[in-house]
């Protein structure tokens, strides 16, 4: 059974290819420990479409954020670009450019929103699963 307590995690990952495979694993981690294996496989498919446009289409280090409220799991990647993510392209005419189309299709809810922090600039991409 999930906890019911509240929860938030934050990997902070560099701009390397190889951090993809780090924030999926550490995700899966994550979820088994508290219950959640049920959202394993969906979760890690999320997470690997956020952090890889984070790390692929940005320069800067970029960040896996999940968190766990009220019987839903959010799962985001910030990076330090500003600009919007692409437009979601349909998944059967795009050859690339499809990780976002993918989280439309699996995710419960998702979107993004600018930050800006200590002078720095960037974005959080972010989508949600429900647990039910």
């Amino acid at each position: 059974m999930p906890e019911s307590e509240p929860w938030e995690y934050t990997l902070y990952i560099p701009n390397d290819t190889r951090s993809v495979t780090v924030s999926r694993r550490t995700l899966r981690l994550i979820l088994t420990m508290h219950g959640l294996i049920r959202l394993v496989d969906v979760a890690e498919l999320l997470a690997t479409e956020l952090v890889s446009n984070a790390v692929r289409h940005t320069t800067g280090p970029a960040a896996l954020r999940v968190r766990w409220a009220a019987g839903v799991l959010r799962i985001g990647a910030w990076d330090a670009d500003p600009q919007p993510p692409e437009p979601v392209r349909e998944l059967a005419l795009a050859e690339e450019g499809r990780g976002l189309a993918l989280v439309r299709a699996c995710a419960d809810l998702w979107g993004w929103q600018p930050l800006s922090r200590d002078g720095r600039s960037g974005k959080y991409v972010w989508c949600e699963l429900a647990a039910a």
